[in-house]
């Protein structure tokens, strides 16, 4: 049986990840209105990652007999000036995911819940990776500077995501 503390923890975090894949399909919808289909396509991607993140965290509740309780979801931004700036926040976001999981690991710590450290784990290691793609995209972004070659280039390969 899931604690209390480690539900409500676990239940705020359903509701993070859910805004998570919110913002992503709404930085989809931007960039597909941008006509950069790639960039959109990887957000589209990222969406449904994020959705099953939230969907990882609702079944380990029900798991262990616990209650979900889905909380509202914020309406994400909708615009931004640039590719660049949309995926600079998105770094910004997984930034802030990582700060939330690793508080959750530190409550299933002080809680002793070993199934929710190891659950935990493996966010812990999605987290780095998450971190890396979004820096690295934006990071070749605000390299290409202005350059419409360096741009379209990195529509495409974006748009390669399985």
């Amino acid at each position: 049986m899931i604690g209390k503390r480690m539900q409500d923890a676990i239940n705020e975090q359903i509701q993070a990840e859910m805004f998570s894949s919110y913002l992503y399909l709404s930085m989809s919808a931007y960039f597909y209105s941008e006509n950069f289909d790639g960039m959109a396509h990887w957000m589209e991607v990222q969406a449904q990652e994020e959705n099953s993140h939230a969907m990882k965290f609702f079944q380990h509740v029900v798991d262990r007999g616990g209650r979900v309780e889905l909380m509202q979801i914020d309406k994400p931004k909708t615009e931004w000036a640039s590719p660049l700036e949309a995926f600079q926040e998105a770094y910004k976001h997984e930034q802030y995911i990582t700060e939330r999981i690793n508080n959750l690991a530190k409550v299933a710590t002080e809680e002793n819940d070993n199934p929710a450290s190891i659950l935990l784990q493996w966010f812990v290691n999605e987290q780095v990776e998450e971190e890396a793609n979004t820096s690295k995209i934006a990071e070749r972004l605000g390299r290409g500077g202005k350059s419409s070659n360096a741009l379209f280039m990195l529509d495409r390969n974006l748009g390669e995501r399985k």
